[in-house]
Parts: structure tokens; C-alpha cells; sequence
């Protein structure tokens, strides 16, 4: 009272000066987020996200180092009961008898790891964002974790901090840089005692998971947190609705951070951020919230296998129209690769990273902040794909028409419509189908690429 009685008399300039600080204030505390589900899905997701697109995947860690099967190598091997016997075999024919997993980290070198030539990988393929395997189902950190003493890469192995070491190199280029972290771990002793209470008891994830989690944010203050490992388990055994409440109001990145949808059984594809669902989730058709696609170069494997081979590696062409596909249903596409121990990205998959970025070079205005149009595909000559933005809305040819002609029938056309080949300014020629709508559009000599994919851009339709 007596703050506002000595305001009597003051200046307009005062008066308003103080009103937007208190607005600000109010504004400030009424955008807190409170640790339940209605509260946090309500969350605007931050614009970047959208816009960006295409993100790049990166499963590396102690599992790299036997380089078979799968990441989910320990598991396979000593996990699950009974034991895989392929993993079993891969053992014994290759490894002395006592030979622990464990052991593995001493020859997770790292050796020829160059953060800089591995941004540079990702720049050149038109990624936006970068999202490196912090800690997987292992439990081993891939940075100097406090809570995972001598399990680690500063501790052994590389003996380096390769999550620090990537952040620098990927913020240099102006990516924005995200962190995958599993939220269980397949060994953990505290984990097993909490598993085997039914998970009625927290001690995992109050002395191992927030601790580390708290941590890892506020010293990398990575802008997407792609959780993992939440299946066993509720949301309120893993803390998930106060840990996000938290990162939302309270840390580093509360204002740009994204996160997926996976915090606890049953959260998938209902609760979180952005909606992964299931790897390699393709809708069929448009979703009404926000979603990512996580796939693999390898299709077999997302971490390296040292037995990979070329039929099992998505095709450029197949990637460019996966991704395509996932733009026009409105969702990001996250792209894996697993590199070697030794810290090098397979020349394979690096081929087909640079591959998508010459695709992106020239057709990347009709998939950067591209939105869904009201028609998402159609297949009459071939497969066309539909985004728009602003006035334009771009068909994607996903195949090379048997013709030189292609027929669009969803566009509704007039008599100012525009039609042109992205990457050539040259507008094309085109015919009405019929007066409610279509067109035929006669095409120029189309460049080769080895994507198989082209745009033609459409001004003034509807």
C-alpha cells in the first residue's frame, strides 16, 4: 500500500514503467507449468523444432565396440532369458572364456574422433539439429556423469567428454544440439531393486536417473531431450512430470527445449512434447499434434555393426521420399547413423547424409518451415507429395514421370496461377483438367539425381 501511495503524482513514464513490470511479473508467473499432463501438454512447442525438419541421429557408445547384431548387444547376450545363442556364439568363437562387457569400454577408443569433421557431415546433409546418444539402455555416459562413476567416457575409454566435445562443434555451425537418454539401464543394481519391488520404491531414480539427468542439462543445455527405456515402468516411478515441470520453468533451456513423448508406459504417442510413438512410426495420415520419424541408415541396427551390408542400407531415393513423405504429414524426420569405435562415421552413411543435403540444396524451400496442405499426396502420373508455404504450395515428385508431362489433381487452379520447376526460374506451361480443378503441367528435361525426387512449385492455388 504505501509503494502505491508514493506513486501519487508521479509521472506518466513511472506509471507505465511500473504497469509492464507487473504485467511481466504476472505474465511470468501465470506461464509456470505445474507437474501433471494437462498442464505440461499444454506447452507451446518451441517454432524452431518445426522448421528445422531433418535432424540427425547418432547411436554410439560401448556397444560400438563388438559391432554385432544391434546396440542391444548386452541385453541379447546376458539379458534376456534364455540368451540369444547367435550372441552367445559371437562370443565364445571370438573372445576368451570370462570375457564381461564391461570390458569392451577399454577398447571404446575413440581415437580418430574429429567433432569438427563430424559437424561438418552434418551441415553438409541439411540437418537443422543433432541429437547424440548421451547414455543408452548400457548405462555408460558418453560425458563425465558424476552419478556413473568409472563408467564412462572420461574415466575409460576414450578417456574425453564426447557429448561437451560435439556440443562446441555442432553450436559452431549454427545446429542446434539435443541429447538422447535412456531412463533405465538394463544392470543397474539400484534399477533391479526397484524392479523387483514392483517399482514401489525409487532409488534408482532418486540416486542415479534425476540426479544425472539435472546434470547433464544444466551443463550442455541441450535443446531436444529424446527420452528412451520408459516402457517398464509408470511416469510417476521415473519423477517425469516434475523433472519436465522443472525444465520447463526453471532450466537453462526452459525456453527452447523440446522433448518426445516417451516418460513412462503408456505416455507414447499422449503425453510429451513431440510424438515418436514407436521407431520408425509412419502415420497414414495426418496427425493432429506435432511428430517425429526416427529411422535408421542401417536398417537392421542402430548402432554400428561391423558386418553391415550394402541391401541392408536404405537407398538414397528410399530416404528422400521417407523424409518427404513425413514433412507432408506434418512430422520431423531424425535420420540415424552408428559410428565405428573409432570415432569415424562409415563412409556409406556419410555418402548418403551429403546425398540428402545436394537433394536439400535445391528443393529445400518446400521442406524448411514448410506446413501440411489440405491434400497430402495423390498418385496419378506418380507419386506426388504436397507442403505449402505462404502462397505457394510445392508437389514433390517422388518417381520420374513416364512422360513429360505430370497431372495434379488436387490443386484448385486460376487464371494467375504459376507454375515452375524449383531449382529452374523458368515458368512451365500448363492446361486446367477440368473447371473444378487440376492441371497438366508440361515439364522441361529433368535434371539426374540420384534422390529421384523433384519439386514443381505452384503459386496462387488453392
Amino acid at each position: 500500500i504505501r509503494s502505491c501511495r508514493s506513486l501519487r503524482g508521479s509521472s506518466p513514464v513511472i506509471m507505465l514503467t511500473v504497469f509492464v513490470v507487473v504485467v511481466a511479473l504476472v505474465s511470468q508467473t501465470a506461464a509456470r507449468y505445474t507437474p501433471d499432463w494437462t498442464s505440461l501438454d499444454a506447452r507451446p512447442l518451441p517454432s524452431w523444432y518445426d522448421e528445422a525438419k531433418l535432424g540427425i541421429f547418432i547411436h554410439w557408445g560401448v556397444f560400438s565396440v563388438p559391432g554385432f547384431g544391434s546396440e542391444w548387444f548386452w541385453w541379447h547376450w546376458q539379458g534376456q532369458q534364455p540368451p540369444d545363442q547367435k550372441y552367445v556364439n559371437y562370443m565364445s568363437q571370438n573372445y576368451p572364456p570370462g570375457f564381461t562387457y564391461p570390458e569392451f569400454a577399454r577398447q571404446f577408443h575413440a581415437q580418430f574422433f574429429n567433432p569438427d569433421d563430424w559437424a561438418d557431415i552434418f551441415k553438409a546433409s541439411g540437418a537443422k539439429y543433432v541429437v547424440l546418444t548421451a547414455k543408452h539402455h548400457e548405462g555408460f555416459t558418453n560425458w563425465e556423469s558424476p552419478n556413473s562413476w568409472n563408467w564412462n567416457s572420461v574415466d575409460t575409454g576414450p578417456h574425453r567428454d564426447l557429448v561437451g566435445d560435439l556440443a562446441e562443434a555442432v553450436r559452431n555451425r549454427s545446429l542446434h544440439y539435443g541429447l538422447y537418454n535412456s531412463l533405465y539401464e538394463w544392470f543397474h543394481p539400484l534399477y533391479l531393486i526397484d524392479k523387483k519391488n514392483g517399482f514401489k520404491t525409487q532409488e534408482f531414480v532418486l540416486q542415479k536417473l534425476l540426479p544425472e539427468l539435472y546434470n547433464m542439462v544444466v551443463r550442455y543445455r541441450p535443446e531436444v531431450i529424446w527420452s528412451d527405456g520408459d516402457w517398464e515402468a509408470p511416469d510417476t516411478y521415473w519423477n517425469s512430470t516434475e523433472f519436465l515441470a522443472w525444465l520447463y520453468n526453471d532450466s537453462p533451456v526452459k525456453d527452447t527445449v523440446v522433448t518426445n513423448d516417451r516418460w513412462g508406459a503408456g505416455c507414447a504417442c499422449k503425453h510429451g512434447g513431440y510424438y515418436n510413438c514407436e521407431d520408425k512410426y509412419t502415420p497414414g495420415q495426418l496427425p493432429t499434434h506435432k511428430w517425429e520419424k526416427c529411422t535408421s541408415v542401417d536398417t537392421l541396427s542402430w548402432g554400428y555393426r561391423r558386418n553391415m551390408k550394402m541391401n541392408e542400407l536404405l537407398p538414397l531415393a528410399a530416404i528422400i521420399e521417407d523424409l518427404v513423405r513425413t514433412v507432408a504429414f506434418g512430422g520431423n524426420y531424425l535420420l540415424n547413423v552408428g559410428p565405428t569405435p573409432d570415432g569415424m562415421i562409415p563412409p556409406l552413411f556419410e555418402e548418403r547424409l551429403r546425398g540428402v543435403g545436394d537433394w536439400l540444396e535445391v528443393n529445400g524451400q518446400a521442406i524448411y518451415s514448410s506446413k501440411p496442405w489440405r491434400v497430402q499426396s495423390e498418385n496419378t502420373t506418380v507419386p506426388v507429395w504436397y507442403t505449402s508455404k505462404g502462397l505457394t504450395v510445392y508437389a514433390i515428385l517422388t518417381a520420374k514421370p513416364p512422360m513429360s508431362t505430370v497431372k495434379l489433381l488436387a490443386p484448385k487452379t486460376s487464371s494467375i496461377t504459376q507454375v515452375f520447376l524449383v531449382g529452374n526460374p523458368t515458368p512451365l506451361s500448363w492446361a486446367p483438367v477440368n473447371p473444378g480443378g487440376g492441371l497438366v503441367v508440361l515439364l522441361p528435361e529433368l535434371p539426374y539425381t540420384p534422390a529421384q525426387a523433384w519439386t514443381l512449385g505452384l503459386d496462387f492455388v488453392q
